[in-house]
């Protein structure tokens, strides 16, 4: 049995979309954040000595396979258990693509996206009101010189290149637009696509409305991605 190790508001959501997307079953561990410190608990280094989620267990060949990061897993449940399902041939155009986007979504996508969570809190949290005008100023410099640009830079390319084909490895459905759909949820719910972006919205709009979506919506919960 294939068990995701699922922590609220993290990046296991994709492999139950993934898994939803192959009929695999699967079995739902659920963890919960520190409400103070939004860490993991500690039950998760039980499973991973890093203990962060997404990671899968999978005893399905006698022997229990742990597999973390969501790239290592969507690769692993592809190969295993796929049989060419959302994976493009071996050689051919797409599969550089898909490859290239797989790696891309966690490679160059989330850090800045991770870094404008970070310094949204500093600029906006609670502090001192002796520190507040410091914090505030250093932390708009960072967004405004380097963050934004970044980020809009990113989303550029990528409008760009779903104006080549229907999904971002070609035009059929892949496993790549799984990984590449928590970046565009987060730079979404976090005010960074206008407009301008018709294709990345319509993106999201096309991922919604996939009935496997919505089944690891419902099994695994609503995720805030803000």
């Amino acid at each position: 049995m294939i068990v995701v190790h699922h922590l609220n508001n993290s990046r296991s959501q994709r492999i139950l979309w993934l898994l939803e997307e192959l009929g695999l079953d699967y079995e739902i561990r659920k963890y919960q954040r520190d409400p103070k410190t939004m860490l993991a608990p500690p039950e998760l280094k039980a499973v991973h000595p890093l203990g962060k989620s997404p990671v899968i267990s999978d005893d399905g060949s006698g022997d229990t396979v742990v597999v973390a990061e969501s790239g290592a897993i969507v690769e692993y449940l592809t190969g295993r258990y796929g049989n060419g399902r959302l994976v493009p041939p071996a050689g051919s155009p797409e599969r550089l693509r898909y490859t290239y986007f797989l790696h891309f979504a966690e490679g160059s996508a989330m850090p800045p996206l991770l870094m404008k969570l970070v310094f949204d809190k500093v600029e906006n949290g609670p502090m001192p009101f002796f520190a507040r005008p410091i914090a505030r100023a250093i932390a708009r410099k960072v967004k405004d010189g380097f963050i934004m640009p970044n980020i809009r830079s990113q989303l550029d390319f990528l409008e760009a290149e779903l104006g080549k084909s229907a999904w971002f490895a070609g035009e059929e459905f892949s496993a790549a637009d799984i990984q590449m759909s928590f970046a565009l949820e987060a730079a979404a719910s976090r005010g960074g696509l206008g407009s301008q972006y018709p294709k990345l919205a319509a993106f999201l709009q096309r991922i919604h409305a996939r009935p496997a979506y919505g089944r690891a919506l419902e099994r695994g919960g609503k995720y805030d991605y803000a």
